[in-house]
């Protein structure tokens, strides 16, 4: 989803006057003061304003949701897995895209804005990981589930030991998001594996506290 940009791509009519070339925007008005980055030329132009449309935004973080809206140029593409910035009066969110909602409830994947209703997303610059530990000497009966809460960007890497959440454990197998993209399987579990804990749906691991297991 595009943010509202310095920069322009018009005509300058120094250098480019039959090609556009990027020029920041000094001073913004139906008659703008901008400069060509290629030639230093300061000239006015004329800025098309781009037509926006108020879009519902549903949020899903840490297990609960809140409504928000967006405003959207209206011949913008949006797709699932896209993220955008989105402002709240509480807060900025980074989300991410999960669902795209036009008339008659139906879900699509990816539509012009001006024809979605509602755009259905998670947070994902703060998230909360669920980790599957099992204990260090192979029985699986007594495992049991944590949660962890990480900055979305945070990288988990299969074979690597974490210390997080009063825990320590050593990540053996990681399921990602049915939203995520630029990963080959669903589960990943060679050593060296990588994934961002945005597009982390459970990780696997085994318990490395020396005292977590004792019947004592």
């Amino acid at each position: 989803m595009s943010e509202t940009a310095e920069r322009v791509a018009v005509p300058c009519p120094s250098c480019s006057p039959e090609l556009e070339t990027v020029h920041e925007v000094l001073k913004p008005s139906g008659q703008a003061t901008v400069r060509c980055t290629e030639c230093g030329h300061v000239h006015k132009t004329k800025i098309a304003e781009e037509k926006t449309e108020e879009i519902h935004v549903v949020v899903s973080q840490g297990g609960e949701s809140f409504s928000a809206t967006a405003d959207v140029p209206i011949e913008e593409t949006l797709a699932v897995g896209e993220e955008f910035v989105l402002e709240t009066e509480e807060a900025i969110f980074v989300v991410r895209i999960t669902s795209l909602e036009q008339d008659a409830n139906r879900r699509v994947e990816e539509s012009v804005a001006e024809g979605v209703e509602t755009i259905w997303t998670r947070a994902v610059d703060n998230v909360s990981v669920n980790v599957t530990i099992h204990p260090n000497d192979g029985r699986r009966d007594d495992s049991r589930s944590v949660t962890v809460n990480i900055p979305g960007d945070y990288e988990f890497v299969v074979g690597e030991t974490e210390e997080l959440a009063d825990e320590e454990f050593t990540v053996d197998g990681i399921l990602v998001t049915d939203d995520a993209t630029g990963y080959n399987f669903d589960r990943l579990d060679h050593d060296g594996d990588t994934v961002f804990a945005k597009d982390v749906k459970r990780i696997y691991a085994e318990d490395e506290s020396s005292t977590a297991w004792s019947a004592w």
